[in-house]
């Protein structure tokens, strides 16, 4: 068996068909999309159909929940709120109440049984938030006591801090997508991860995908987005915006 994780698509349509365009030379039983989908990039319209004309096993992330009842203080920077907030509304503007009702009723995670041998337990950030920060360079303590909450699940995965990983504790995979639209790692190029399941054995591998990370960056131009010059920063470095 083999599935495909991607998640933090934040509204680069462009990067998430590039990756879909890969996984369709791929034999992909199942794709799982982890949450993220519009929020933050100059196409959120397109990526959410994109994603909901896809096969595709969908979970809620925090910027989805952002989108549908507003960026809250404390979740946030109090220095960025209000322009978040702001990116929001730009958003807002092109979604539509049943592009909402969707984004609200998105399951938290997922508890699947992939073989006899292999149970997976995804979500978006922890277990236990949707904003919570587990980051890639935890330690192997933290990602088991902050991630391990299924005892049946020797497969975990999330999202959330835009850093691919795969890491081995034990008998269990933990593992990180990294972000399609808005990776944080200093590769620019969208990441995704392909698992291939094999007689109780777990195999897993990044991938990252060429695509024309300029026209985006125009993109948010041309659609005159209210934090066009960060997020530009981001798409062209593969930057964590400071």
């Amino acid at each position: 068996m083999q599935i495909a994780l991607l998640s933090d698509i934040h509204g680069n349509a462009r990067a998430l068909k590039a990756v879909l365009k890969e996984l369709k030379m791929q034999k992909i039983d199942q794709l799982y999309v982890l949450g993220d989908l519009c929020y933050r990039g100059p196409e959120p319209k397109n990526s959410l159909e994109t994603v909901r004309s896809y096969p595709a096993k969908v979970l809620k992330g925090n910027a989805d929940e952002w989108i549908v009842r507003g960026v809250k203080k404390g979740e946030v920077p109090d220095k960025a709120l209000a322009l978040m907030n702001q990116e929001r509304e730009w958003a807002l503007e092109r979604l539509t109440s049943d592009d909402l009702h969707y984004l609200e009723q998105l399951p938290e995670f997922f508890v699947d049984e992939l073989s006899d041998e292999v149970t997976m337990h995804a979500f978006h950030a922890t277990p236990d938030s949707l904003f919570d920060v587990v980051p890639a360079d935890a330690s192997d303590d933290t990602l088991e006591n902050q991630l391990n909450t299924r005892e049946e699940a020797n497969l975990i995965v999330y999202s959330h801090v835009h850093t691919p990983f795969i890491r081995k504790i034990g008998d269990k995979t933990y593992i990180n997508t990294g972000s399609v639209g808005l990776p944080f790692d200093g590769d620019p190029r969208p990441s995704y991860v392909l698992v291939n399941i094999h007689e109780g054995d777990i195999s897993a591998s990044i991938e990252r995908v060429e695509y024309d990370n300029e026209k985006v960056m125009r993109q948010y131009d041309a659609n005159d987005y209210p934090n066009s010059e960060q997020m530009k920063h981001v798409i062209q470095t593969g930057q964590k915006p400071g």
